[in-house]
């Protein structure tokens, strides 16, 4: 039961309610539309509609044809693992090169820190297509063009900010004056960041990690732009589904995807609740 302040009148609780009511009907509006594919991933026939058979509950109108058409077609298993090869890679690379950006740009003696900031965050802000044509031209002097090297570091570019952001925010509560206590007990710098500094904002490089692996999980504009045919990732090949084969094989795979992202979510939760009660500690 919620407890209100003596001075609550009449009207703010009705706006208590009214808001909280606000934020489930947008929550339900967000979330129906992706809960709606679960059931339909599962329909007997290659239809994107709910059948009466569905409807009625029928077990023989529901299959798990389309799941097993995942493991079964050279596409599918093609596009899986070239997403989980360019993503895990691609999320390596952004994890370390964010980290250490975060951990300059959090030293107090760093040099034009608001312009190195914006640029390292502005893959977050223009827009992907003109990010993707201006690497589709570079990478073609270089020949990287249509090639895994070329797509991992294209993704890397776009999972660096967000692995700044959340190192960043780790970093806001570290005790530099460890660092500086490490070094005055001989350690190397190296050594000092790897056993001191790492350790505690761990939960932080962990979470940025994981949202550069979900941003190049989930990228579809650099690879129509970057990969050639060997290249071919999950949302390439559920775009390119939509538009030559419809059928319900892509809402089994969005299906997969969504388990994926609520094991992600649940994963960064326990990790912020850790670096809370790390926090906490000190």
């Amino acid at each position: 039961m919620n407890k209100f302040p003596e001075y609550f009148t009449i009207w703010h609780i009705a706006g208590h309610y009214a808001l909280r009511l606000m934020a489930y009907l947008v929550l339900a509006f967000l979330i129906l539309p992706i809960l709606v594919i679960i059931p339909l991933s599962f329909n007997a026939e290659p239809f994107f509609t709910f059948t009466p058979g569905m409807l009625s509950l029928d077990p023989d109108a529901y299959s798990l044809r389309w799941y097993n058409e995942i493991v079964t077609d050279q596409k599918w298993t093609l596009a899986i693992r070239n997403s989980f090869i360019i993503g895990i890679a691609a999320a390596l690379l952004a994890t370390v090169l964010g980290t250490i950006a975060a951990v300059g740009l959090s030293s107090p003696w760093m040099p034009f820190k608001r312009l190195i900031t914006a640029l390292l965050l502005s893959p977050m802000i223009v827009p992907l297509i003109i990010i993707a044509a201006g690497m589709f031209f570079f990478y073609t002097t270089f020949g990287l063009v249509g090639t895994f090297p070329g797509l991992i570091i294209a993704h890397a570019a776009l999972g660096v900010p967000f692995v700044i952001i959340t190192v960043t925010a780790t970093l806001t509560g570290f005790d530099r004056s460890l660092f500086s206590a490490g070094l005055s007990l001989g350690a190397s710098p190296v050594k000092v960041f790897w056993d001191v500094v790492i350790p505690l904002i761990r939960p932080g490089v962990i979470s940025g990690g994981l949202f550069a692996f979900v941003t190049s999980f989930d990228e579809v504009v650099l690879v129509l732009f970057l990969a050639g045919p060997e290249q071919r990732t999950i949302p390439r090949q559920m775009f390119s589904g939509l538009r030559e084969q419809i059928n319900p094989t892509i809402l089994a795979v969005a299906t997969l995807l969504v388990a994926l992202s609520i094991a992600l979510l649940v994963t960064l939760e326990f990790l912020r609740r850790r670096s809370e009660r790390l926090r906490g500690a000190e």
